[in-house]
């Protein structure tokens, strides 16, 4: 019942919404309606896994430790980015920037998205999780090209002609892995898994290198991450946020899948040396990015790659490594999340995303800017938050096996330090010009950060004992 739930309101969602006549308060009403549904079988289906293992739907629908996790992920994010979008899209209408046909538009668009990537997660087919996420591909695409601008549309291009390409290239790589296996009807993750063991090793590592590729480009590891900048840049603020949170973790969790299947036929090594060198290039990439960055949207963006670098070190390096990775794709999830939609508060204020154009955040809007501070105290590895103490445990697990890896990942976790923090304080600190009246945008802008923060905040420091279970379970395999 949860997974029709989880996997049914978001479609019906979209298609009532397809459906609304020129009232925008009955969109703002189902998508908060149907976002708070899903957070709440998520939950659900979250405690019912911790309790009792796997949720089984049907043989094509069951969801593990590590699937319950990404959902929590996927419907805490999504509950956030829905009530966010009422206040941000109402202010956007305000400014005669969009009409009533692109609010439905986004909202229909934005269910999709949200059911494609539950899709994802629950299945049990490989193929039918591709699928899945290609869909999350040609919904986004058109929400990236939202504003209906020459460089938005440039940026859903690209963003739909990389991805589109990786996909294909993962979608090459899963058949080969289930070429060996379909004529014995072994197209499941556990039955994939079970036969991994007598699969040609020299195909399963070619397989894996698709894979990896394919779904990685999803990620955003470098080189694969050139479409997220400019899609992060020109996407609706909320959709960034679902960016950011979401889509990452869902396609990190389909890489985590065949990596489990490439360890049981190839060991471990071959899959934790693709994730240490992605992980590595993309940390060292995204550092001496963040330095020279004019756009704050497009420094976020090179943020998450840097972030996704670092989770995939934590897999790589494995053991305590590992748990601490997968707290850190929590944790990141929550701060990113929370410091993107800081950031539409700021491009709605400053109508610009430039850097130099923005200054005196902490005067203009005082609320935001405050829980812009907050977030990227969080984002940078301070504590009290807990990416620091992720970050640390990973660190301190690389240094034992690794330790020239960990001094490089340390001197760019600095490098990107300090190239945010400039940015930072100019937007925050600095003289805000006269044409800027202060004030926020609304509550709806608001609370939705303040919530993320709240939960950031409370589970650096706590996790319930289920919670903790779940987690456990999660990571045991990896």
């Amino acid at each position: 019942m949860l997974l029709i739930i989880l996997l049914c309101v978001p479609f019906a969602a979209s298609v009532l919404s397809w459906l609304v006549k020129k009232r925008t308060l009955v969109l703002e009403s189902l998508a908060a309606g149907a976002s708070t549904i899903e957070l709440a079988a998520a939950l659900s289906l979250a405690g019912s896994v911790a309790k009792s293992g796997p949720y089984s739907l049907t043989d094509s629908f069951s969801v593990d430790p590590l699937g319950a996790v990404v959902i929590l992920i996927l419907a805490i994010i999504g509950v956030v980015a829905a009530w966010y979008s009422a206040g941000y899209l109402r202010a956007e209408v305000e400014k005669s920037i969009i009409g009533f046909h692109r609010v439905r538009q986004y909202f229909v668009l934005l269910h999709l998205f949200i059911f494609a990537m539950f899709f994802a997660v629950a299945t049990t087919s490989p193929t039918l999780m591709w699928i899945a996420i290609e869909a999350t591909t040609l919904s986004t695409a058109f929400l990236i090209s939202f504003y209906n601008n020459a460089s938005a549309t440039e940026a859903a291009w690209k963003y739909l002609l990389v991805n589109s390409v990786g996909l294909l290239l993962g979608f090459f790589g899963t058949l080969l892995f289930l070429s060996p296996a379909e004529s014995a009807g072994l197209t499941d993750w556990n039955s994939l898994f079970a036969a991994a063991a007598g699969f040609d090793p020299f195909i399963a590592k070619i397989a894996f290198v698709f894979v990896f590729i394919g779904y990685g480009t999803k990620v955003g590891w470098v080189p694969m991450h050139t479409w997220r900048p400019d899609a992060y840049s020109k996407a609706p603020i909320p959709v960034v946020a679902l960016f950011s949170g979401s889509l990452l973790s869902v396609a990190f969790l389909a890489v985590l899948r065949f990596k489990l299947i490439a360890d049981a036929s190839l060991g471990g090594d071959f899959s934790a040396n693709m994730l240490i060198g992605f992980g590595l290039s993309s940390i060292v990439v995204a550092a001496f990015s963040m330095l020279g960055q004019k756009n704050y949207k497009r420094l976020l963006a090179y943020s998450s790659i840097k972030h996704a670098g670092i989770i995939a070190l934590g897999f790589g390096f494995g053991g305590a490594a590992a748990g601490a990775a997968l707290l850190h794709l929590i944790y990141h999830a929550l701060a990113k999340s929370a410091l993107f939609l800081s950031a539409g508060n700021i491009f709605l204020k400053y109508s610009s995303t430039k850097v130099e154009n923005v200054r005196g955040v902490l005067s203009a809007l005082p609320v935001t800017g405050v829980l812009f501070l907050a977030g990227f105290v969080a984002i940078i590895g301070l504590p009290p938050f807990g990416l620091f103490f992720t970050e640390l445990s990973i660190l301190a697990a690389g240094i034992q096996y690794h330790p020239a890896v960990s001094v490089i990942v340390l001197l760019a976790l600095a490098l990107g330090f300090i190239g945010f923090l400039r940015h930072a304080v100019a937007m925050m600190f600095g003289e805000r010009e006269k044409r800027i009246a202060p004030g926020e945008a609304g509550v709806w802008t608001i609370v939705p950060i303040i919530i993320l923060l709240a939960i950031l905040a409370a589970a650096s420091w706590y996790l319930p004992v289920s919670f903790r279970s779940l987690l456990e379970s999660a990571v045991l395999a990896y």
